[in-house]
């Protein structure tokens, strides 16, 4: 299957998600090339953003995941091919 590169920008807005969403990127380390984290503490947020190497089906699964904690939105924008 034919890999895409892509981003996904994850806010967090309900702590409790945090330690279980940082199991799911570890689960996904293998198509992960790079992480940025931001701490908003003034407004209650956190910001992550994600830059990744994988097939839509990893990557579905991976922002499903994300997708389906409670506090937490993602958006993910791919590579033009």
């Amino acid at each position: 299957m034919e890999k895409r590169l892509g981003s996904t920008l994850i806010l967090i807005q309900e702590k409790e998600s945090i330690q279980r969403l940082n199991t799911i990127l570890s689960d996904f380390s293998d198509i992960i090339l790079g992480r940025q984290g931001l701490p908003l503490k003034d407004r209650g947020i956190s910001i992550i953003s994600i830059l990744f190497d994988g097939t839509q089906d990893e990557i579905s699964s991976l922002t499903g995941q994300i997708g389906r904690l409670k506090g937490v939105s993602v958006k993910t924008v791919f590579a033009k091919q």
